[in-house]
């Protein structure tokens, strides 16, 4: 197993670098598995990632946020190699979705009874992520982030970075297609998830789903704006009728611009449009807590709609599309 804990995170230099290291390689090592822990920052994480596959490991586990994760899937995708997770970065999406805790000490202990399983991932003009893309206000909700890292507090920064997008993000026309069949829609926001955050607290029921899920925001002014945010935060999205939900394999975003910034798993990056996404079925194997693993009978019943169902909110897609 080789450990890459990101010395630049929080949880890292608040605890010691020497000594986090000392503490995950005690936690992580058994007579069966041999483990070693390195400490890395910036690109170097990469290039340590990057050499994973031809070094002869069993197992990655990455400490670090949704980005280096992102960044480990995609090296891992396709592999037989397991990838742990410790949730050092400021969202740990993928981390809450398969309920590790946050302190690294439970998160320690949770990886140490953790079993492999396949799970998707989505694929992005063909390069993997684990768990969400947007453009409009979404890419600039992780721009303003980006801008404010390090500047003022985790919870004042997010507040900052959400009114910052809400002014930042304005109208787009944009093509959703599926099949073969596109849908127009004037939007200010979309997103694409791997799987859908289906259950209570933005989880995903399942990550083996093989479905991808696109969630459009459509444009309707700004209180509307508002009321979208205000939804998202409460989980009473699915009810808001300005937004819509599209499942398929495959997905395609067209639009009037030729490039667009798209956040990924919550790294931002310009991308030369039409996004192609795409669903890449239990591509990786995951380290995920028992607890956290549906029983056979479960994985037997259909989490999402067909593709190219639409399911509709608020103003029929008929009536809209080109």
């Amino acid at each position: 197993m080789l450990v890459v804990l990101n010395a630049e995170a929080g949880a890292v230099r608040d605890g010691g670098a020497e000594k986090v290291r000392d503490e995950v390689d005690a936690a992580l090592t058994r007579a069966d598995m041999d483990v070693e822990v390195m400490l890395a920052s910036g690109e170097e994480i990469a290039r340590v990632i990057d050499q994973v596959p031809h070094r002869g490991y069993d197992t990655l586990v990455v400490g670090a946020g949704d980005g280096t994760v992102s960044y480990a899937c995609s090296v891992l995708a396709g592999t037989d190699i397991a990838l742990g997770v410790l949730p050092l970065g400021t969202m740990n999406l993928l981390a809450h979705d398969i309920g590790l805790p946050r302190d690294l000490p439970g998160a320690l202990a949770a990886l140490g009874r953790a079993e492999p399983m396949r799970v998707d991932l989505g694929m992005l003009n063909g390069r993997a992520f684990h768990g969400v893309s947007g453009i409009g206000f979404f890419s600039q909700m992780a721009l303003a982030r980006e801008q404010l890292r390090g500047k003022c507090g985790r919870v004042l920064g997010w507040l900052i970075a959400l009114g910052k997008a809400l002014v930042r993000a304005g109208r787009m026309s944009i093509e959703i297609e599926i099949a073969g069949r596109r849908e127009s829609i004037e939007a200010y926001a979309a997103l694409v998830t791997v799987n859908a955050f289906d259950a209570p607290g933005l989880h995903r029921a399942r990550l083996d789903g093989g479905c991808l899920e696109v969630l459009v925001a459509e444009h309707r002014g700004a209180l509307a704006k508002l009321k979208t945010g205000a939804d998202v935060l409460v989980g009473a999205w699915r009810d808001n009728p300005g937004i819509h939900a599209f499942t398929a394999e495959r997905v395609t975003i067209h639009g009037r611009r030729h490039r667009a910034w798209v956040a990924t798993d919550g790294e931002v990056t310009r991308e030369t449009l039409p996004l192609r996404y795409a669903i890449a079925p239990r591509a990786l194997t995951l380290l995920m807590p028992p607890e956290s693993i549906r029983a056979p009978d479960e994985a037997a019943a259909p989490a999402n709609p067909p593709e190219g169902e639409t399911i509709h909110r608020g103003v029929s897609s008929s009536s809209r599309r080109g």
